[in-house]
């Protein structure tokens, strides 16, 4: 049995279940970041959002509240 998902079964799949199956996979990359590769763009653009932070921190939100936001935002459409 294939258990594979095609771009054509990924269309079909509810907005809420493609984002958590996105949450899955972002899961299963942190299992390991050892493995990661980290392009020097990515890391020039989060030492820029680290130092913007350090320079007003309280504009921060936590990804509880951001995620939510999101989720609803999606299921009123």
């Amino acid at each position: 049995m294939n258990d594979q998902l095609t771009p054509r079964d990924l269309r079909q799949l509810s907005v809420t279940d493609r984002l958590r199956l996105i949450e899955d996979v972002w899961d299963s990359l942190r299992q390991h970041p050892d493995t990661l590769q980290v392009p020097d763009w990515h890391r020039v653009e989060l030492d820029a959002r680290l130092q913007a932070h350090a320079g007003d921190p309280v504009s921060a939100r936590p990804w509880s509240e951001v995620k939510t936001e999101i989720l609803d935002i999606v299921r009123k459409r």
